[in-house]
């Protein structure tokens, strides 16, 4: 699990990462988690990785650990809650590990810097809340001003209004204070009103248009818009 990230950006690479694999572990391969999770078994920990997958396994061995530890024995209290409460239990959980993991990375920042990385990590939804769906109105970076039901519009570079929920446009420059620390998920650059912004439905990042090769054009016909890191997911499974 050793991790050389040090800078804000490789910091909070390692953050959205291991909180891919987690979200993963808690919603898509959720069957596949709780047999895993067998509380006849030792105590238990849910680890996400940096290269986003996940693993169900024991603490380490060794103390102190090289890095922070998740949560112990998640495994105990699966059978004696209601499975619902049982996730949102470790989501909470595997929040308080992925905030305490990033600032344990984070120890040779000045404040500027912690400061930054905690409005970036705080950009995002936290595992909690995507588990219990209790997203906020902040829970994608809000470009689009935090709607994503079906038929909110926007207004394209050519002034025409458009109904596609996952497309932020330029013309969003009202939000643009607002939503700066908004990160391309593929480059880490800042939002930026005069480019063309497209969100993943599943991990919730948001992307360049040019970083992910696809066009405002392109998007009108993308009914659910997979990044290319969770469509190579789904083409493993």
């Amino acid at each position: 699990m050793a991790s050389s990230a040090r800078t804000v950006e490789e910091i909070f690479k390692d953050y959205t990462a291991r909180r891919t694999a987690i979200l993963r572990a808690l919603t898509l391969d959720v069957d596949h988690f709780y047999g895993l999770c067998d509380p006849d078994r030792e105590n238990l920990c849910l680890y996400g990785h940096p290269n986003e997958s996940w693993e169900v396994s024991l603490p380490a061995e060794e103390v102190p650990a090289e890095l922070p530890e998740p949560a112990l024995g998640i495994n105990f209290a699966r059978d004696g809650m209601n499975r619902k409460d049982w996730l949102s239990l470790v989501a909470v959980h595997s929040d308080s590990w992925l905030i305490s993991l990033a600032f344990y990375l984070a120890a040779g920042l000045n404040r500027n810097e912690r400061k930054r990385l905690f409005t970036m990590m705080n950009d995002l939804p936290t595992v909690f809340e995507v588990v219990t769906e209790r997203k906020p109105v902040k829970d994608k970076p809000s470009i689009e001003c935090g709607s994503k039901s079906q038929g909110s519009t926007k207004r394209s570079s050519d002034g025409q209004v458009k109904s596609n929920p996952k497309i932020a446009d330029a013309d969003y420059e009202d939000n643009e204070d607002e939503h700066g620390e908004t990160l391309c998920g593929s480059c880490g650059g800042n939002y930026n009103a005069d480019e063309f912004w497209i969100g993943c439905d599943v991990c919730e990042r948001w992307f360049h248009g040019k970083c992910v090769k696809i066009t405002p054009a392109k998007a009108e016909s993308i009914k659910q818009y997979k990044c290319p890191s969770c469509s190579m997911r789904s083409g493993r499974h």
